[in-house]
């Protein structure tokens, strides 16, 4: 929900950094690469509670994520890259709560499991849509830039880092904040699951007239 807004404000700083990496001969799959195995620092973090460290690990990994798309889009955004680098999105979101759960498994387990199956649920219903929408051509009129397309909804990238964020400075009230960001998530699919089948379908009718016509 919040991305359309933070993207812009996030975009010249990127560029400049994208910039720095394209003179060096950095590329975009070696940002993401890099930007994974720091997010990947953050499970042992969590794992001994060392919550300020873990913290650091996932703003490093989503800056780097951040970069390895501004440096696509000056060079030659790639299929492959995008594959790459949503993949391992997804793979870091779920390491989070996971880390959570290794912390204190008796407060959190429950509801960072939830929280692991609500992403589980707007992790499907955005890359199962994406790959219907490149199918039928469904244009992305929010992110042309993207190569997915991005179906926006309430729980999105900013809001993801930002409950993140508050996981770590308040690891104490995990479960609360989990449960409220997993129903936010499950709003969001669900959004996504209605809004996509009505979009597919709707394809599937114009293309049916464009045929017979």
């Amino acid at each position: 929900m919040l991305d359309r807004y933070m993207i812009p404000i996030i975009k010249t700083p990127l560029n400049f950094t994208a910039k720095i990496c394209i003179n060096n001969d950095i590329s975009a799959d070696k940002v993401t690469w890099c930007s994974f195995l720091l997010g990947l620092c953050a499970l042992p973090s969590l794992w001994l509670e060392q919550y300020t460290l873990a913290l650091t690990f996932i703003i490093l990994n989503r800056i780097g994520d951040g970069l390895d798309g501004a440096i696509a889009r000056l060079t030659s955004p790639s299929d492959a890259g995008g594959f790459l680098d949503i993949t391992l999105d997804f793979l870091f979101y779920a390491l989070i709560p996971f880390g959570f759960i290794l912390a204190n498994p008796d407060q959190n387990a429950v509801w960072g499991a939830l929280l692991i199956i609500s992403f589980v649920g707007t992790g499907s219903s955005f890359l199962a849509f994406a790959s219907i929408a490149a199918k039928q051509k469904i244009e992305n009129p929010v992110y042309r830039n993207k190569s997915l397309y991005y179906m926006s909804g309430v729980a999105e990238g900013t809001e993801t880092i930002a409950i993140f964020i508050a996981f770590c400075i308040w690891p104490q009230h995990f479960p609360i904040l989990a449960a409220i960001f997993a129903l936010i998530c499950f709003f969001t699919a669900g959004n996504r699951i209605w809004a996509g089948y009505q979009t597919i379908q709707q394809s599937e009718v114009n293309s049916f007239k464009d045929t017979e016509e």
